[in-house]
């Protein structure tokens, strides 16, 4: 099994191959990855790994809601994560390349990020400024009739699109110009997709790209029955989905 070190960066949301990730970083573990993120040549990838938080599980200082004044916080690279981080975490990730990575005179960071590969966890070190964790490469395996999935996905998902629209009464782009390639447009869609975190997590951790389509399929078919039923539901409660702590 061949294995990569990296930083790792937990959020309370999923992200996919090919997937844009918008960061704000302020936290001091994070702000502490970027500057070492900044001292990789420019020819090199400044890569670290997402993995999105299991439920139960929060961001010390970030977390929303009023302050515990009784509790004692925690510090250093595994605060709000518990005694081991692991379980912390999903089991499988996402490598993502900063390709801009900008400091603010504040001394916090806007990230554009894009997602690369998926990873397995293996282990999570703790010793340092923030965490670093031991990944193995999930290659993406095709599956059976994966290209017949994905044609069947894109018309699911163009009527679940059209459906949306009516419901939030203004339209969205038709899918016309949606990619065709079966892993593409299976990570498009999941993401695409208004899920929560299991959902989409189940769908990145797929064993093939044919198992995650064939569960898109389901998921877009049952989600598009649901806006019809729903047309007076309000836009902020169709487009509301998880956020990102960080």
């Amino acid at each position: 099994m061949t294995t990569v070190r990296l930083p790792l960066f937990p959020l309370n949301s999923v992200l996919f191959p090919g997937l844009v990730l918008p960061l704000n970083i302020f936290e001091e573990r994070y702000r502490a990855m970027m500057r070492d993120l900044l001292k990789t040549p420019e020819d090199e990838p400044r890569r670290f790994a997402v993995v999105a938080i299991r439920d139960g599980h929060e961001v010390a200082t970030t977390s929303p809601g009023m302050p515990d004044q009784t509790a004692v916080l925690r510090r250093g690279p595994s605060a709000g994560f518990g005694d081991d981080p692991v379980k912390a975490f999903h089991e499988v990730g996402c490598v993502a390349d900063a390709a801009t990575v900008r400091e603010r005179a504040d001394g916090s960071f806007e990230v554009l990020a894009t997602g690369t590969t998926r990873v397995r966890l293996v282990s999570v070190d703790t010793s340092g400024a923030y965490l670093t964790a031991e990944l193995e490469e999930l290659p993406e395996e095709p599956g059976e009739e994966a290209g017949a999935l994905a044609e069947g996905v894109l018309r699911a998902f163009r009527q679940y699109q059209k459906r949306l629209a009516g419901a939030r009464e203004r339209s969205l782009a038709t899918g016309a110009d949606l990619p065709d390639e079966p892993a593409v447009v299976s990570y498009l869609v999941a993401a695409a997709v208004m899920l929560d975190v299991p959902a989409r997590q189940r769908l990145l951790q797929a064993p093939d790209t044919a198992s995650r389509l064939r569960e898109e399929l389901t998921l877009l078919r049952a989600e598009t029955a649901i806006i019809r039923h729903l047309p007076s539901l309000p836009a902020s409660e169709l487009t509301r989905g998880p956020t990102s702590l960080n």
